[in-house]
C-alpha cells in the first residue's frame, strides 16, 4: 500500500480512538510498503494509547521517509522524562484489542515484517521518537494508474443461491428467528487466479475473521495462500500483489478448504459480493468433500437495502458511507476485516429497516437480487 495511504489510517485510528491530535508531516508520498497494515496500524495505537493514558501525551506526529531500501516510519512526541525501561515495556506488552489481550505485541508486529524498532530521544529538537523500519513494496508490486481492485470487476452473481437455508432441521428454524446481533459470524474473502470458477480459475488465498456478540474479533483469524496448481496471470498479480513464486509449495485446496470449514463451522458466513466466493467454494465441494451448508449474507445486497438509492455498492464506496476506513485492500484477510467492519455498521441500519432476524435479511436481501436481475 501507499505510504501515505498507512500513515493516513494511522492518524485516523488514533485520532478517533484516544484523546490525542496527530500532527502528519514529511511523509514521502511516492513510497510503496509492503505491510500488514491492520496489524501495524494496531501496534501504533498500542504504542498511542500508552503515551497518553500514561504520560497525557495530547499530540503526536507521524513521518515516513526512505532510508536505503527501507522505510522509516516514527512515532514522535514533545520529550519527557520517561525511563527507557518502561517504553521497552510497552513494546512486549500484549497489544490489546477491544480491552482484550491480543497474542501480539509490537515486536512480533516488527519481526512479522522482518523489520527493526527503536526508541530514541533527540534533545535538541525535544522530541522523542519510537522509529519503525519497514519493507519497501516492489517495483512490481503498486497497482498502475486506473486499475481496479478485484471486487470493482469481479461478475456479481454467479449461479448460487445464497438465500435458501441449507443444513435443514431445527438449527435452520433457530437460525432464522435468531435477532441478527446474537449470531456468530465468519466474515470471509478469497483472492483468485481470475474470475471464471467454471472456466478453471483457482482459489490462491482464503482470509477469515469472526464476530461474535455484535464484536470483531480481529485476533480470531484465518489466513492462508493456495498453490493453484496453475499460472497465476500477470494482470492478476498487478490487482492482488501475490507472486506465483510465494505459492509455490503452499498447501493444496485440498487440504485448505477442510480446515477454513472447520474454522467457520457453527457460523453465518458473510462477504462481500458472496455468490462469487461461494461459487469457488461449491465447485470443489466433490474434491475436497467439504460443503457449506450454513446460512449466507452478503454486504453488497444489504448495502441495496438500507441505500436503495445510492448507484455505487462497491465496498470502498460503503465503507466511505458508513464511515470505514479502507486499509490498504491487497490481502483476503485486509478485505475481509474491511468487509466485517462495514457489516456491524450496516446492522443497526437493518434494524432501523425493521430487519432484525437473519430470516428477514435473506428475505430482503432477495427481493434485492430480483430486482437487479430484472435489468
Amino acid at each position: 500500500m501507499l505510504g501515505a495511504d498507512l500513515v493516513a489510517a494511522v492518524a485516523q485510528r488514533i485520532e478517533s480512538q484516544l484523546t490525542v491530535k496527530v500532527n502528519v508531516s514529511n511523509v514521502d508520498a511516492a513510497l510503496m510498503l509492503k505491510v500488514d497494515s491492520y496489524s501495524l496500524i494496531q501496534a501504533l495505537l498500542h504504542l498511542a494509547g500508552h503515551l497518553a493514558g500514561e504520560y497525557g501525551i495530547q499530540r503526536l506526529q507521524l513521518r515516513l521517509a526512505g532510508v536505503d531500501a527501507a522505510a522509516q516510519l516514527d512515532l514522535v512526541w514533545a520529550v519527557q522524562a520517561m525511563s527507557t525501561e518502561t517504553v521497552t515495556a510497552w513494546e512486549t506488552d500484549d497489544i490489546q484489542d477491544g480491552g482484550e489481550a491480543t497474542p501480539l505485541t509490537v515486536r512480533d508486529v516488527v519481526q512479522r515484517h522482518g523489520g527493526a524498532l527503536w526508541f530514541e530521544r533527540a534533545r535538541v529538537r525535544q522530541e522523542a521518537f519510537f522509529r519503525f523500519l519497514l519493507p519497501l513494496a516492489d517495483e512490481a508490486a503498486p497497482l498502475q494508474a486506473g486499475a481496479q481492485l478485484p471486487h470493482d470487476s469481479r461478475p456479481e452473481f454467479y449461479d448460487f443461491d445464497l438465500f435458501a437455508l441449507k443444513g435443514g432441521g431445527e438449527q435452520d428454524a433457530a437460525w432464522a428467528q435468531t435477532p441478527l446481533a446474537e449470531l456468530v459470524y465468519t466474515v470471509f474473502d478469497t483472492e483468485t487466479t481470475g474470475l471464471d470458477p467454471s472456466a478453471g480459475d483457482e482459489i490462491i488465498q482464503i482470509g477469515a475473521t469472526r464476530i461474535v456478540a455484535g464484536k470483531l474479533r480481529r485476533q480470531a483469524c484465518f489466513e492462508q495462500l493456495v498453490d493453484p496448481q496453475r499460472s497465476v496471470p500477470a494482470a492478476g498479480v498487478a490487482i492482488h500483489g501475490i507472486q506465483p513464486e510465494a505459492l509455490k509449495g503452499q498447501p493444496l485446496i485440498d487440504e485448505v478448504l477442510p480446515a477454513f470449514h472447520a474454522f467457520a463451522q457453527d457460523s453465518v458466513l458473510v462477504a462481500h459480493n458472496a455468490a462469487f466466493d461461494m461459487r469457488f467454494l461449491q465447485l470443489k465441494e466433490a474434491s475436497t468433500g467439504v460443503r457449506f451448508h450454513q446460512p449466507v449474507l452478503d454486504t453488497l445486497l444489504l448495502s441495496a437495502v438500507v441505500h436503495p438509492q445510492q448507484a455505487s455498492h462497491r465496498l470502498e464506496a460503503i465503507a466511505e458511507r458508513v464511515g470505514v476506513p479502507v486499509l490498504g485492500r491487497h490481502t483476503a484477510l485486509g478485505d475481509a476485516m474491511v468487509t466485517a467492519e462495514v457489516f456491524l455498521k450496516l446492522l443497526p441500519l437493518l434494524q432501523a429497516a425493521g430487519i432484525t432476524t437473519l430470516q428477514q435479511a435473506l428475505d430482503a436481501s432477495r427481493q434485492t437480487y430480483m430486482a437487479r436481475l430484472k435489468y
